[in-house]
């Protein structure tokens, strides 16, 4: 029974560091990965000795699996806290929303504004750059201001220049020296 709880507690640990590993790789981060790739090994072999050792029972096995698949969840919540990288949003709207644009440049946001042609109008097109880890707040801002946009995210690999690092810069201070907010639109 000992060895079975152990086995979890290892699967526990394997997966989620296999899964950050492999996030950290596609994401060139390659100390990172290598640190995690060496725990990750040394956490395997321990697990699949256990498994192994012995009577090899069926439940030892069966735990092993069920640690894998809990693994694989915890892995990804782990990933999606962190939130590392940036994303680059596309956000497609019927009218000029001077308003909408306006808000996100005040809040810190580089925001280039594209006029093209629909099916039936001309539409715009919003192109902004942000962290992962502040996707959902500045969601939350277009809907709040645009709820009828298109939005399409894109994970870029590399960026170059730009107005994107300063204004993320002084984002993070001004939103740590504040306290939070309501958000209403006037």
């Amino acid at each position: 029974m000992n060895n079975i709880i152990w086995i979890l507690i290892l699967q526990l640990l394997y997966v989620p560091c296999f899964t950050l590993r492999t996030i950290f790789i596609v994401k060139q981060l390659r100390t990172q990965a290598t640190i995690l790739g060496a725990i990750e090994a040394l956490i395997y072999i321990f697990g699949l000795s256990l498994v192994f050792d012995g009577e090899q029972s069926f439940m030892s096995m069966l735990v092993y699996a069920l640690g894998f698949s809990i693994g694989i969840f915890v892995g990804t919540l782990i990933e999606e806290k962190l939130a590392i990288g940036y994303t680059a949003i596309q956000v497609n709207i019927p009218t000029l929303n001077q308003p909408l644009i306006d808000r996100l440049r005040q809040e810190g946001y580089g925001v280039t504004v594209f006029e093209g042609t629909g099916r039936d109008s001309v539409r715009y097109k919003l192109e902004i750059l942000t962290k992962r880890n502040q996707e959902e707040g500045l969601y939350d801002l277009i809907c709040d201001y645009q709820p009828n946009a298109f939005i399409i995210t894109y994970e870029p690999r590399k960026f170059k220049g730009g107005y994107l690092l300063k204004a993320m810069k002084r984002r993070k201070r001004k939103s740590t020296k504040k306290a939070p907010e309501s958000s209403s639109i006037s």
